[in-house]
């Protein structure tokens, strides 16, 4: 598994914290040499995490030209021994970043899934989120994409925005199931200290949903993708029969990945993390990617385990845990058992669809 962090933004939407920068196209050169150099010198660690899904994310990768694309591709495909076993490659795209010139430069690359922030089909929620896109050019999008032979498409929303009522979430949930992509992730806006949309709420210029009206959010999008056949296999993520994205499937089974570029993660599967400078300009002015390395201790590991497998439909195999985590994990999922938010059958410990709600409280109690 390879990620790729591609930091380059036009413009910052008032929610996100993700490490990105509004710096000139001139940076994107430096960027793409730096990130050649590091894929070269950790050919290695690619080889061992094997490419057989990739994952470009940002920021925004569909603002990178495509012959930087195409150069970056190469590269790591003589890194890992070429792309043959590779069977998920996504690319995260902003709308109005998707013109049929852009589709069709990006069928040069290995690129065979497309992930695109819609985050909301009402234009003036749009702009309060300073987004850049419209929701016509969301729409078209989708269209080039399918046009040029991209099927495979996830789409995401946001819910619980300032000022969103149920009837405008639900308008538009039907309305992106009526698309017909066969993925779709869901999330409840985060208010995260330093975000344009956190300085906002304390002046009080916005005000955000009570938390009864973001779960009455999260019931009616469970409830209007079941009834169009999507299964909801992760508590932010919805797909048809096939379509479940690998790649971050990856990463809730614990496999390892290799993170390239400003601000991205590598893990080894085992104890090893590895963060790279969130800087574009250490990152480009360095021999070497600058980055930071954790060990996890036996307590991490397994709290990393509980966290993520039963975020998912697949749930936790207790019998991968140690003996005395199954018994603290047994114990402690008892009573969520017998409320009916947990259920644990053949060794596999699950939340339940009203567990879901509460997901986050069940999950801290787990922990070590």
């Amino acid at each position: 598994m390879i990620y790729i962090h591609v930091p380059f933004c036009k413009s910052r939407c008032i929610y996100c914290d993700f490490f990105s920068t509004t710096r000139d196209a001139a940076w994107q050169q430096k960027y793409v040499d730096a990130l050649v150099s590091e894929i070269k010198g950790r050919r290695e660690e690619i080889v061992r995490a094997q490419a057989d899904t990739i994952y470009i994310g940002g920021g925004t990768p569909s603002l990178l030209p495509a012959d930087f694309l195409l150069r970056i591709f190469d590269v790591l495909g003589e890194a890992c021994g070429g792309f043959a076993s590779l069977g998920e490659c996504t690319i995260e795209a902003n709308p109005d970043d998707v013109t049929k010139e852009w589709a069709d430069a990006l069928r040069e690359t290995p690129v065979n899934r497309v992930s695109m922030g819609v985050q909301s089909l009402n234009d003036d929620m749009l702009k309060l989120l300073r987004r850049r896109h419209t929701v016509a050019q969301a729409l078209e999008a989708v269209a080039t994409l399918r046009d040029r032979g991209y099927n495979n498409l996830s789409l995401d929303l946001m819910y619980g925005l300032p000022g969103q009522s149920q009837e405008e979430w639900e308008g538009d949930v039907r309305d992106i199931l009526a698309v017909g992509a066969p993925h779709l992730s869901a999330y409840a806006l985060q208010v995260e200290e330093g975000t344009l949309l956190y300085r906002n709420l304390e002046e009080g210029i916005f005000v955000l949903p009570e938390e009864d009206e973001t779960v009455a959010m999260y019931e009616s999008l469970m409830r209007l993708t079941a009834a169009a056949g999507l299964e909801h296999y992760e508590i932010s993520n919805f797909a048809r029969p096939g379509f479940r994205a690998q790649h971050n499937s990856g990463y809730w089974s614990g496999r390892p990945y290799v993170g390239l570029g400003p601000g991205a993660h590598s893990y080894d599967g085992g104890r090893v993390r590895r963060s790279n400078t969130p800087d574009l300009g250490l990152y480009c002015g360095a021999d070497e990617p600058y980055f930071e390395q954790e060990i996890l201790t036996d307590e991490e590991r397994y709290n990393e385990m509980i966290l993520t497998r039963l975020r998912t439909s697949d749930g936790l195999d207790i019998g991968l845990l140690k003996e005395n985590e199954r018994n603290h994990t047994l114990n402690m999922a008892k009573r969520h058992i017998e409320s009916g938010v947990m259920s644990l059958k053949n060794g596999i410990l699950r939340l339940e669809s009203k567990g879901i709600f509460v997901s986050n409280d069940i999950i801290s109690d787990f922990m070590l």
